[in-house]
């Protein structure tokens, strides 16, 4: 009997692992935004400048624009402090800026665009914008595998800036540890 191999395109691969680590996290991101996140990974995929750029020095440039090169580049500023701060949390350190410094950034981003789209993806990039802890947990959650003491250092940091329920199990799973409680979330 022949079996029938079947390859999966590299969209459903990366929507697989994008709900596989949604579910580990407890998170619901809607169909819209994890569609979002899925095309987003597949874009920045082919890039290899994205820890080299300047997140504040996008942002600036992306006010200082105007039409759709502004939506462009502010879209540019929020999916890079998304990937930046789920993915590579180690270049947070790095750039010795703190992880709310960036979420703050990549929310500003999102939702300046929210505010000046008056399309259907208005509604998403304001989406983006409030679930933006949310979404690192999620990237978060691609990264897998054994934490180290720098990334146990990140999640603490994570649930104390955003109350990050996937950060809070990250802790409670190593060895019991917790920070104090976070600040409420508005």
């Amino acid at each position: 009997m022949t079996e029938l191999i079947m390859q999966q395109s590299s969209t459903a691969h990366w929507q697989q692992l994008v709900a596989e680590a949604e579910a580990r996290c407890g998170a619901d991101l809607g169909e819209d935004a994890q569609s979002y996140l899925v095309f987003l990974l597949m874009r920045y995929l082919r890039r290899d400048d994205l820890l080299r750029r300047l997140l504040a020095l996008g942002y600036l440039q992306a006010m200082a624009s105007s039409g759709t090169r502004r939506a462009e580049r502010l879209r540019d500023v929020g999916d890079e402090c998304l990937l930046i701060g789920g993915l590579f949390p180690g270049q947070v350190r790095r750039r010795r800026v703190s992880l709310g410094y960036v979420i703050g950034l990549g929310q500003g981003a999102y939702g300046e665009l929210a505010a000046t789209d008056g399309s259907a993806l208005g509604g998403l990039f304001q989406h983006l914008a409030q679930e933006f802890p949310v979404l690192l947990d999620v990237l978060g959650q691609l990264r897998g595998g054994t934490p180290s003491l720098d990334q146990l250092a990140q999640a603490a940091e994570r649930f104390l800036e955003t109350g990050s329920a996937a950060a809070q199990a990250q802790l409670e799973r190593v060895h019991g540890l917790l920070p104090p409680e976070p600040p409420a979330r508005h």
